[in-house]
């Protein structure tokens, strides 16, 4: 339950997540919510996974792909320009499978910038359809899809984990994880031409997420 006028944004919210695993090997997520006013939504699920256990290390060996022509780039602060740019050429183009670690040692600036991959990408699949936005992210034979009907995933590298302590006394440091966070572009309150998300007084918005794992090839 959130409150009116809480963080400034109206309407008391009300919001349920819910988690199932399914039948194939899924852990879905389906999230839902009503306000009793007009109110921007974007709501995101931060999981770290390292598909090579919680203790294998770096992931910079785990190879990924990502379904999106185009990025938003960010400044100095992380904040979005409001800029849409093309993957082609850069870093940021995933739309081939690739390691993690094939470019994150770019003086690409917006990679300079982040120490790393943190940055929203604009997926390929119909808006409100449930698609695959990253596939066959594997490491250790293990492999995972990502699928969401939401417009943008947020790519994050675990740039700034610094030897946080964690299960069995495990260090996770810098880049020792990675976060797929599906989402409404970040920052598009603030920039009219991106994708959003408003919420209608009086009525319900349903989004869904789905991280399927299987034994990769």
């Amino acid at each position: 339950d959130s409150p009116d006028g809480d963080q400034g944004f109206p309407g008391e919210l009300k919001i349920s997540v819910k988690y199932t695993l399914t039948k194939e090997n899924a852990v879905d997520i389906l999230y839902a919510v009503t306000s009793d006013r007009d109110t921007p939504v974007n709501m995101t699920n931060h999981a770290y996974f390292k598909l090579g256990g919680h203790a294998s290390g770096s992931v910079l060996d785990t190879r990924i792909q990502i379904l999106a022509d185009s990025f938003t780039p960010t400044d100095a602060d992380s904040i979005p320009t409001g800029e849409v740019l093309t993957v082609e050429g850069t870093p940021m183009d995933f739309r081939t499978p690739k390691t993690i670690g094939t470019d994150i040692g770019s003086d690409y600036i917006q990679i300079v910038q982040g120490k790393g991959f943190d940055h929203n990408w604009c997926l390929n699949h119909a808006p409100g359809v449930c698609g695959l936005a990253a596939m066959r992210i594997m490491a250790s034979g293990r492999a995972m899809d990502v699928y969401t009907d939401l417009p943008g995933v947020q790519f994050y590298t675990g740039n700034w984990l610094g030897g946080e302590k964690g299960k069995d006394g495990a260090s996770y440091e810098d880049r020792d994880a990675f976060c797929f966070e599906t989402q409404m572009y970040p920052d598009s309150v603030n920039h009219p031409q991106f994708r959003r998300l408003l919420v209608k007084a009086g009525t319900a918005h349903v989004t869904r997420t789905s991280y399927r794992f299987y034994i990769g090839k």
